[in-house]
């Protein structure tokens, strides 16, 4: 796919090239091109089949859940199939708008290839919700008479715990069609908003990843200079982030109320297949220990940093006596493969193929979505990874995260397009676990006592980021979420909203001062996802446990990893963990992850004596 670049960089996007030829991905996987003829035909194909589908089996499922007819087994694999068919053409639209937001085309390509697939999603919706009316004995007598539908018996079972939430077909049909011109727009208005933002910092005019970089910058007037253009620029543009984030608020509550959902959050909690006892425990165990964490860290830091106390700006900023390189692409590459080596040969040939086929996009460049992530696609093809490369340690880690997305996608795969998907919280698992296998590898190395303690200091401080910050964001979501019940909040109210969750969890040593109110402006989780943020949190304390066993076991443990991450969507977390002894409704399982980060700590103070 053709790119666009800026004809002229600034220094911060200069030095990033440092770090190597960076990798564009090649989406001619998926297809050729925005115009090709192979995704036209595919769209059309899409509609057809969709228009059939509808016609031969809407009104009929009962019948063929009674052996009546053309059994149910066919409709699930012709639903499959059409499924896999829209979530390529959405992918592919999707993956080449997020490489330029900025670009009118891509943007227009977009809008249209979702407004094309809503409308034949719309003809497939009766399935799951007609699907869900048959009697729970008649399904299951189903199941058993035929083995062909007893294979999607996982997908069958998960979307009947939506049951109780669903409405009448229409209403359905109604809230499905309205999306693109109501969540999905304020969604893409916010993204195109926020790409589109530019950062002055000593006459260089950047993007937002380029400028929160300068956030680790070892200059401190630059960080300060850094900081100061983020909250200026977010000032200036509050009016709109805030009308989007009341809009957004009030269309998830109604959402809400017409399914049912008593919680906030409950209807996260359900899309995650994780209950709100867990969920609460999680943050009431995170927020017990933000004294012996965070406030304790940063405390540290200061002191690092001969500060009485931190500025906002000083929150990310490397330790006086570490080594500052940047890293090139190619040695980010042989970190994270070897250390993916060392744990299982395998995992590491399935994350080589991703650079060896093209499936990164690596440049930070102008109107590129911001953040990584890795896409999964659709089983038929295979997973896409985003990042913004600046040759910084932590880019090297956030290569590591989605790598490790993408081998969970991969293996996921062969579960078809109706199981292969797992939940956010255990979706983050193979990622964090990437994260770890990479940092203990170069834990290893470590041939010096500074050297040890920069990258224990680094992964306490990406640990708190993940941990802490992610359980302060979730607690900022209930408490905007549960006061917008109410009525709009001013931008004031949400920046004190902001402030109050973000003092309690980074603590005294910390001081968020002005222009800080405003960075919960930048979270796009909290825009196109509200309330994923705690499953980071989760997969983080789950993945501190499911390390604590590897490195205790003495065989099988691999065997046992890679049949959770071929497992997909097919079993609950409960299910999934067991093999390994753990369990996330006890209490202490999240004391033992939240241990490790806690030890990471008295492991630098001990340096300090």
């Amino acid at each position: 796919m053709t790119q666009s670049f800026s004809p002229t960089r600034s220094a911060t996007e200069a030095s990033a090239a440092d770090a190597g030829a960076l990798p564009e991905w090649n989406l001619a996987d998926l297809y050729p091109a925005m115009d090709s003829d192979e995704l036209k035909s595919d769209l059309e194909k899409a509609r057809d089949k969709a228009e059939t589908f509808q016609s031969r089996w809407r009104g009929r499922l009962a019948e063929a859940a009674r052996g009546e007819g053309e059994g149910l087994a066919a409709a699930v694999v012709e639903f499959e199939t059409l499924e896999e068919l829209l979530g390529r053409i959405i992918s592919y639209a999707g993956l080449v708008y997020s490489g330029d937001t900025s670009d009118p085309a891509r943007a227009k390509f977009y809008g249209d290839i979702q407004s094309s697939v809503t409308d034949i999603s719309s003809r497939l919706l009766f399935f799951p919700l007609e699907l869900n009316r048959i009697a729970d004995a008649e399904m299951d007598a189903a199941m058993e008479r035929d083995p062909a539908l007893k294979h999607y018996r996982p997908w069958i079972v998960d979307l009947r715990k939506d049951k109780p939430f669903q409405l009448e077909d229409r209403v359905e049909e109604l809230f499905h069609e309205k999306a693109i011109t109501g969540r999905g727009a304020w969604n893409r208005l916010y993204d195109e908003t926020l790409t589109s933002l530019r950062f002055t910092v000593d006459g260089d005019d950047l993007a937002l990843e380029a400028t929160l970089n300068l956030l680790q910058d070892p200059e401190r007037e630059k960080r300060r200079k850094a900081a100061s253009a983020l909250a200026n620029v977010f000032s200036e543009n509050l009016r709109v982030f805030t009308l989007i984030t009341n809009t957004l608020s009030k269309d998830k509550e109604i959402s809400d109320r017409w399914r049912g959902f008593e919680d906030v959050a409950d209807s996260r909690h359900l899309a995650n297949r994780v209950e709100r006892e867990v969920v609460d425990a999680l943050s009431e165990a995170v927020s017990d220990a933000y004294p012996a964490i965070s406030h304790r860290y940063y405390a540290m830091k200061a002191k690092w940093l001969g500060l009485d106390v931190l500025e906002y700006w000083d929150r990310n900023a490397p330790l006086p006596d570490s080594t500052r390189r940047d890293i090139s692409w190619d040695e980010a590459r042989q970190t994270v493969l070897s250390a993916y080596s060392g744990f299982a040969p395998e995992m590491a040939t399935i994350a080589d193929r991703f650079f060896a086929n093209d499936w990164i996009d690596a440049a930070n460049r102008p109107g590129k979505s911001p953040g990584a992530f890795a896409h999964p696609t659709v089983p038929s093809v295979h997973p896409y990874v985003l990042l913004n490369y600046m040759g910084k340690p932590r880019d090297v880690m956030t290569l590591a995260h989605e790598l490790g997305h993408g081998v969970h996608q991969v293996l996921a795969g062969r579960q078809g397009a109706l199981m292969a998907a797992t939940p956010l919280t255990l979706a983050e698992t193979a990622s964090v676990f990437g994260e770890m296998l990479t940092f203990r590898s170069l834990l290893e190395q470590a041939k010096t006592k500074a050297e040890r303690k920069t990258l224990l200091a680094s992964k306490v401080e990406d640990m708190i980021n993940t941990v802490v910050r992610q359980i302060a964001f979730y607690q900022f979501e209930r408490a905007l979420h549960e006061e917008r019940r109410q009525g709009e909040l001013t931008t004031e109210r949400i920046g004190e909203i902001w402030l109050e969750v973000q003092t309690r969890s980074l603590g005294p040593a910390l001081r968020l001062g002005d222009g800080y109110d405003t960075y919960w402006t930048y979270v796009p989780h909290f825009i196109h996802s509200p309330f994923y943020v705690y499953a980071y949190a989760f997969g983080d304390c789950l993945v501190n446990s499911l390390y604590a066993v590897y490195r205790n076991s003495e065989t099988g443990f691999q065997e046992k990893y890679f049949e959770m991450l071929k497992a997909g969507g097919t079993k609950h977390h409960s299910e999934l963990l067991k093999p390994f002894g753990l369990d996330a409704s006890d209490p202490a399982f999240w004391s033992k992850g939240l241990a490790m980060i806690s030890g990471f700590i008295d492991e630098l103070e001990a340096m300090d004596d």
